[in-house]
């Protein structure tokens, strides 16, 4: 019952790394002081138990662990991970700790953002921790309780989604699902095609991001089996470079917003590529919906000072600008990488 947490931390590198010469590596320890733990937890496990933790096999080879210390190595991690959870959580109700997630081409904003609450974050010495999120993973994180807000791109109904229903949303942009193409208007004519014909279409496709899943949701999961697939790729910049380039005929799903603008002709990645209107008659109609999450009912739990609703509000002021000041497609200038990367982020899966 004197075992401490430090110990049960020893233990639990042991098992990871084999012996007690590269757990010391590891912890930064000398040898003697990790086998000296693993000698005490021995004795006092022999003692309760009627059973060590580990045997010795040999010099040079792993220890071997007894079945109470494979059992106390799984309680171990259960009660770390538990500790730092709470002590996590306690950190997060009192405000001196924010975790943040965003997707790679929303991390601007987010930075922008940032920066506007920079100075007191640094004056109340509020830690906040910024991860990498891919666009799959955007609402799991949340659900996990591994950030409290995150920013992304999610698929949604424009009527409304039960999934979101969970979570607070600041939308920032929203649009529908169109194709880009260079196909002639003799094989595909538009202006409109319905959704069912994709399955007879050459298309360009991604392993991953938001337009993977919209293609998921219409034609199953094994959707590439049944599928024209005319190349796969890894940007949305090779795929429109690609249909330019007349490597290839094909199509490419992107936003509609993305397909209007390239009916202008100051707008460099369209030329040369025609905008066609997906008509859904396959499954529910599909959105893309950019923005920021968090959980729903969390922000109100914490006043006004609390880092999760300061950031929030300089989200939410940032989005207010860009509204403002954005003139695009009216006036025939490209758009903004962010807007047209976050539209279809195949390398994002």
């Amino acid at each position: 019952m004197d075992t401490t947490m430090d110990q049960l931390r020893t233990l639990i590198m042991v098992h990871e790394a084999g012996t007690a010469l590269r757990a010391a590596r590891v912890l930064g320890r000398e040898q003697s002081s990790v086998q000296k733990q693993l000698d005490t937890m021995n004795r006092n496990f022999r003692e309760l138990c009627g059973e060590p933790l580990v045997l010795k096999q040999g010099r040079g080879k792993d220890v071997l662990f007894t079945g109470t210390g494979e059992a106390l190595v799984a309680l171990a991690r259960g009660t770390l991970g538990d500790w730092l959870d709470g002590i996590h959580e306690s950190r997060r109700r009192l405000g001196t700790t924010l975790a943040v997630g965003a997707t790679r081409l929303t991390l601007g904003h987010l930075a922008a953002a940032g920066e506007r609450v920079a100075e007191e974050f640094r004056r109340r010495a509020i830690e906040l921790k910024v991860g990498h999120v891919r666009t799959r993973d955007v609402l799991a994180k949340l659900r996990a309780q591994e950030v409290d807000l995150v920013c992304g791109t999610v698929v949604t109904r424009p009527d409304g989604d039960r999934e979101l229903e969970a979570f607070e949303v600041m939308e920032w942009r929203r649009s529908g699902v169109s194709l880009l193409t260079n196909l002639p208007a003799s094989e595909l004519p538009g202006p409109t095609v319905p959704t069912s014909e994709l399955r007879t279409l050459p298309l360009v496709v991604s392993a991953g991001g938001q337009m993977a899943g919209v293609l998921r949701t219409w034609f199953g999961a094994e959707y590439r089996d049944t599928l024209r697939i005319a190349a796969e790729i890894d940007t949305v910049n090779y795929g429109l470079e690609l249909l330019r380039s007349g490597v290839l005929r094909g199509c490419m799903l992107v936003t509609k917003g993305v397909a209007d603008a390239a009916g202008d002709p100051g707008v460099a990645y369209g030329r040369g590529l025609r905008a066609v209107e997906l008509v859904n008659d396959t499954g529910p109609r599909l959105e893309v919906l950019l923005g920021a999450f968090a959980r729903r009912g969390e922000r109100a739990h914490y006043d006004a000072a609390h880092p999760l609703n300061l950031l929030w509000n300089a989200l939410a002021e940032g989005n207010a600008r860009w509204r403002r000041e954005q003139r695009w497609p009216t006036d025939g200038l490209e758009p903004e990488p962010f807007e047209l990367g976050s539209s279809y982020d195949p390398g994002e899966s």
